[in-house]
């Protein structure tokens, strides 16, 4: 069994690893973490211990096999809570994420196996992030952010990459949300802002925000 904090370092090596692909600095840890080097070396040599990942100096922290299963298990935790509270308890998107990260902890495979139970085996989160199954299994999609797309591109948003609540808020009220459709108008040269149609709907984002917005393209 593992901490709130090892798991929190867990799951923060995990992503940062993009899935285990490659592996993370410590300063990018600490970064992550908000946290001191110190603190960082301290938590790598407690994981390390246990298995769950593999550091070498100047190399950097590689997840293992077994860290990668327990990060996934913590995502699926995270991400059926975020499902539940938006679906049964009326919150909004961007309300979810800071509940979900008290909740994931909860240690009980069965209660969350009857979470996705109750919630009729969703695929997705409400930011349309997949969520791993029981087996710790997760279907990817190939993604591309909005800001990589040409002019005369059209795609479907299938999740947003950022869960800053600000963001949020803005890609609800422009109607940016899992499963609207997008067609790529134009992009200024001068400040890489994007003009977008959004359900017919054209309007301006910024960079910062495009990159943030990941769809489905149709070829």
């Amino acid at each position: 069994m593992l901490s709130f904090t090892e798991e929190n370092y867990l799951k923060a090596i995990y992503h940062l690893a993009e899935g285990g692909a490659k592996p993370v600095l410590t300063n990018e840890l600490a970064e992550a973490m908000q946290t001191k080097a110190a603190s960082v070396t301290d938590m790598i040599k407690k994981l390390s211990a246990k298995e769950l990942i593999n550091y070498e100096r100047y190399y950097g922290v590689k997840i293992t096999s077994r860290g990668k299963t327990q990060a996934l298990q913590i995502i699926r935790k995270h991400r059926l809570w975020e499902t539940f509270l938006v679906e049964k308890l009326g919150f909004t998107w961007d309300e979810v994420h800071e509940v979900a990260e008290q909740l994931e902890h909860i240690q009980s495979s069965r209660l969350i196996d009857k979470l996705d139970e109750y919630l009729g085996f969703p695929k997705t989160d409400p930011h349309g992030d997949p969520i791993p199954d029981q087996h710790g299994k997760l279907k990817s999609m190939p993604q591309v952010a909005l800001d990589q797309l040409k002019p005369g591109s059209k795609g479907i948003i299938c999740s947003v990459k950022d869960s800053d609540p600000e963001l949020l808020k803005y890609l609800d009220k422009i109607g940016a949300k899992p499963g609207k459709k997008i067609e790529v108008v134009n992009r200024e040269a001068y400040d890489e802002s994007v003009e977008i149609i959004i359900e017919k709907k054209k309007l301006f984002v910024s960079k910062e925000v495009s990159k943030n917005i990941l769809l489905l393209v149709k070829l």
